[in-house]
């Protein structure tokens, strides 16, 4: 008899009364009213087994992997649309049509980048030295440790600079808006360029970055630091003219 019944079509028949009389609203209402649906929740939630089963899909890889390849995601979506945006803002801030060589917009949100991870590792450090001088005693006169904390600061940022542009040719904030620095031969500038280019960027920020406005005229593109360490920073992935550079396509 149950197999027959459920050969016609009582069994669409019976779905279709339970949605036109919305009994599963109603029956969820009344668990709710009751309190029955939140004590099977907490109960299931107390239990050992769900417990068990909720930490094995949160520590799972598969899911861990998700979350990074969203994340990553987001994040190169974020810096492709900054970097767009300061690329187009390049070509309507210059005077002249330059497109190999970067602009001052892309090179600005570089720097600010790179003035950020600068200003995070020092307070780091900061931090530390503060811990161990509470440990063995304040260093007294005040002037010795704001000189010694000013010279810090600077030695910091200009090893920072100088070690990514002669070794890597491109500091973090520049990899993200992919950037590069070239000297002459078309590869990273040596480390003596690169010192010449860290005092010249001191001497171009401290009169309100008046040192950057060649950037806006000059063919190159190139601020006071470029000029006086013989250096470009081109935009990744394209080509350089021989006529204008002398150097090969940048990859």
């Amino acid at each position: 008899m149950i197999d027959r019944a459920f050969a016609t079509t009582l069994p669409e028949e019976l779905v279709q009364s339970a949605v036109r009389h919305k009994v599963v609203e109603r029956v969820a209402r009344e668990l709710v009213a009751s309190g029955a649906l939140d004590r099977a929740v907490n109960q299931a939630l107390a239990s050992e087994q769900m417990r068990r089963a909720i930490r094995e899909v949160v520590e799972s890889p598969e899911l861990r992997a998700a979350l990074a390849r969203q994340t990553t995601g987001l994040a190169e979506e974020l810096v492709g649309s900054v970097r767009a945006r300061a690329v187009k803002l390049d070509g309507r801030l210059a005077r002249i049509a330059a497109a190999p060589f970067a602009g001052i917009a892309t090179r600005a949100v570089a720097f600010a980048i790179d003035a950020a991870a600068v200003i995070l590792i020092w307070a780091s450090i900061s931090s530390m030295v503060a811990v161990i001088s509470s440990l063995v005693g304040t260093l007294r006169p005040a002037w010795l440790v704001g000189l010694l904390l000013g010279s810090g600061f600077g030695l910091l940022a200009g090893s920072y600079f100088v070690l990514f542009w002669s070794v890597a040719g491109q500091t973090p904030g520049m990899r993200l808006l992919r950037l590069r620095l070239l000297g002459p031969s078309g590869r990273s500038p040596s480390v003596v360029r690169s010192l010449v280019r860290a005092v010249a960027t001191v001497i171009s920020i401290v009169p309100l970055f008046a040192g950057y406005l060649p950037v806006l005229f000059d063919e190159r593109r190139r601020g006071l630091p470029d000029l006086l360490a013989g250096t470009v920073v081109a935009y990744e992935g394209r080509e350089l003219e021989s006529e204008t550079w002398g150097t090969p396509a940048i990859g």
